[in-house]
């Protein structure tokens, strides 16, 4: 598998894999009725970088990274992470964890945070654990799950 930047011939995989996790709902505070171009433009923004994995030809997970805040807060990292329905256990988002971490590292992030990962996603939870962050914060009733209803959000936070 390849990690590599995102480019604007990578933007039909992308919807394919960002369009049915923001239509569902369950994981990211976004509108699911954002357009494909809305969705693009908010996945590749001019303020994060963005990359895509890919293995045998086929885009399977894409991440974006920038910093979590301007000025003062503009040494913390934050990135979002999407993989594809059909590539979820493979190890792709780990992966796409692993080299954000690194990533930052190279910008010069001394940290990343998550501000908003709901507390019914625990693949992703258990992910972020396992990659060295904590939850240092949980909004209660943040997020209205469509099948759960409200639910929490968590903050999680490591150093680089």
């Amino acid at each position: 598998m390849e990690i590599r930047p995102a480019t604007a011939s990578d933007h039909p995989a992308i919807v394919r894999i960002i369009l049915p996790t923001i239509r569902a709902g369950e994981t990211y505070a976004l509108d699911p009725g954002l357009s494909e171009a809305e969705a693009v433009a908010y996945w590749t923004g001019a303020d994060r970088e963005t990359f895509v994995a890919e293995q045998d030809g086929v885009v399977l997970g894409t991440y974006y990274l920038r910093a979590n805040q301007a000025g003062g807060g503009a040494h913390v990292a934050n990135c979002g992470f999407m993989t594809g329905a059909a590539a979820a256990g493979r190890g792709i988002g780990r992966a796409m964890g692993e080299h954000a971490l690194d990533r930052a590292r190279a910008r010069g992030f001394s940290a990343m945070q998550f501000n908003f990962v709901v507390s019914t996603n625990q693949r992703a939870v258990k992910l972020w654990r396992s990659l060295g962050f904590a939850e240092v914060g949980r909004l209660p009733g943040a997020f209205r799950h469509p099948g759960l209803g409200v639910v929490d959000a968590l903050v999680m936070f490591r150093t680089l």
